[in-house]
């Protein structure tokens, strides 16, 4: 299992960060334009048991990925796993925390890779980059919509 966690500090309460992430069209702002992803469906927001189901592409490969929400505290915490997808197994646990007026988002993924260790050693250092530059990108879109609100 690989560990992936961001976190920065947005100049706008937790209630502002927390609205931006329940906008329908969220996910497409927040889609890095250098990857190619489409959301095919989006279904119960953010809460308990909502679905959402993506087409993303390795190379020319079109893949689907699944995701489910396990957990969910309004303007604390939200969590999707993975039902179906690239990955052997995926959790992504979106947090807010409030401080000083302000809001400290974080995204803590826990990972695994098909074909378990050997790959993870290889292809986890390069997923754990894409992810770097990824959340780079949407903690900065999030910022953006956030502050300026």
């Amino acid at each position: 299992m690989l560990l992936f966690k961001y976190s920065s500090v947005i100049n706008a309460p937790v209630e502002v960060v927390w609205k931006f992430h329940e906008r329908p069209d969220v996910l497409q702002l927040l889609t890095p334009p250098w990857q190619p992803v489409q959301v095919l469906r989006r279904e119960g927001g953010l809460g308990k048991g909502a679905i959402t189901e993506f087409r993303l592409f390795l190379g020319p490969l079109p893949l689907r990925w699944l995701a489910r929400h396990t957990e969910y505290e309004e303007y604390r915490l939200f969590t999707d796993e993975q039902i179906s997808g690239p990955f052997d197994s995926w959790v992504h646990r979106h947090l807010f925390e409030p401080e000083n007026g302000k809001t400290r988002l974080t995204d803590e993924i826990s990972f695994s890779m098909p074909g378990g260790q050997p790959v993870e050693f290889v292809s986890g250092w390069l997923v754990q980059v894409q992810l770097e530059a990824m959340f780079r990108y949407r903690h900065h879109v999030t910022t953006r919509e956030c502050e300026s609100s």
